[in-house]
């Protein structure tokens, strides 16, 4: 199912064996949980036997209190940091005041107000089951491996990996940090989340926000990402020489994207050389 930006709504997936059938994600609400079963159904595919949470982040997991005849599965992790979220109040009163004290996110708050306009009665459901690295789910037929790999965006985010399809479910890993003063990546965090999503022989990527990307294209931003890390690490995080580095390998000037990537490299050198150890 589509992502919607404005809403902040990420893909959600269903895997469908012949015995049982694995929703990825849960949604950022009842009402978006219930849209995609509904569109399930007028295709004939039955209510998710399991639901996968990838991690923590409000818009994959205020979903899961409709699918009540349906497991709930996550990382231990994921279930740490949804617990966190119980107390929490989301008028827009309180949204604001965690914008204010830096423990939200204005784009997150603003979001939130728009997905939920008028009544805004989020339940926060916890996973019933949950791991610790990886889980392998036969559905019939049809094999779904999840597995921790971690990440700058989300320290807890899981990738599925559908393994008769070859069809990776990245759902956010790759993303930035968003969620501290400045998006950034991380050399290390890069570098440790690549080695373990490229253990995967997948044809297919399905990224969150993004959509569904060839290998191929995978394989290009890996590159990126990768060779940038490797410029932070070489240049010490500094911006100027670290373009002029990349122009010259490549022999043209710099992408609106490759610009935008070592921004946030900068960034999480910046964060990470003033952070004390």
């Amino acid at each position: 199912m589509t992502a919607v930006s404005e809403t902040d709504r990420p893909i959600l997936g269903m895997v469908a064996g012949n015995e049982r059938t694995m929703m990825i994600d849960a949604g950022n609400s009842e009402a978006h949980a219930n849209l995609f079963i509904d569109l399930l159904k007028e295709k004939g595919v039955s209510e998710p036997s399991y639901v996968i949470l990838t991690h923590w982040h409000w818009d994959h997991i205020f979903g899961l209190s409709s699918l009540e005849n349906t497991v709930s599965i996550s990382s231990r992790k994921t279930r740490k940091e949804i617990e966190k979220l119980i107390p929490y109040s989301w008028s827009n009163e309180a949204l604001d005041q965690r914008v204010a004290e830096g423990t939200e996110i204005e784009f997150c708050a603003n979001a939130i107000k728009q997905e939920f306009p008028i009544h805004r009665d989020i339940i926060i459901s916890l996973p019933e089951m949950t791991f610790e690295d990886e889980i392998e789910i036969d559905l019939g037929g049809i094999t779904c491996i999840i597995k921790h790999v971690g990440g700058d965006h989300a320290e807890d985010s899981v990738v599925v990996f559908v393994k008769e399809e070859k069809i990776l479910f990245l759902a956010d890993s790759i993303y930035p940090d968003i969620f501290s003063a400045k998006d950034n990546y991380t050399v290390e965090g890069t570098r440790n989340l690549l080695r373990k999503i490229e253990v995967f022989d997948a044809d297919t990527y399905i990224l969150s926000h993004s959509g569904i990307i060839s290998k191929k294209e995978f394989q290009d931003q890996a590159n990126l990402l990768r060779s940038i890390a490797d410029l932070t690490e070489k240049h010490r995080g500094d911006s100027t020489l670290m373009i002029e580095d990349y122009r010259k390998r490549g022999n043209r000037d710099l992408t609106e994207e490759e610009h935008e990537t070592i921004e946030y490299f900068v960034s999480g050198f910046e964060l990470s050389s003033s952070t004390p150890n």
